[in-house]
């Protein structure tokens, strides 16, 4: 089962379990606005199907390893666009975001399930009110990957 065919509380389930995927049910209930009974079995049921293994959200097929995308964002004012900023922080695919020098304003990569689910995010940013427009280059290998 994809992402694309759970509703939308599967989905923000999915959401807030990804930023933070030690979070409790008590508290995830709350954000959600149902009981933590009603969670607890969402939850259950998205293990069950593959979208969620152990401690990390995986919202799609099972052992498919993350698509990912660089965006490279031209903001309308460089200076006060700190509003896009904040609005790619709340975007769990998210991976990393820097600010650099030249053509571009902002460098963002992003790590998703599927092509659809980058696409999503991209017609996403490309909407933001402060955003001129957007290049994307997919990431087709990866040769060296360096943790923190």
């Amino acid at each position: 089962m994809d992402r694309a065919g759970l509703d939308q509380i599967d989905q923000r389930i999915l959401e807030e379990l990804t930023r933070n995927a030690r979070i409790s049910h008590a508290e995830l209930a709350s954000k959600v606005l149902l009981s933590r009974n009603a969670v607890r079995q969402r939850i259950d049921r998205m293990e069950r199907h593959g979208q969620i293994q152990g401690y990390t959200v995986v919202s799609g097929s099972p052992g498919q390893a993350p698509v990912a995308a660089y965006l490279m964002v031209y903001r309308n004012d460089r200076v006060r666009g700190s509003d896009v900023v904040a609005a790619l922080q709340a975007i769990p695919e998210v991976v990393f975001c820097d600010v650099v020098s030249g053509d571009f304003d902002l460098i963002v990569r992003l790590e998703a399930r599927s092509l659809e689910r980058i696409q999503e995010i991209w017609e996403r940013i490309a909407a933001l009110p402060g955003v001129k427009d957007t290049v994307t280059a997919m990431s087709l290998s990866n040769y060296v990957s360096r943790g923190p």
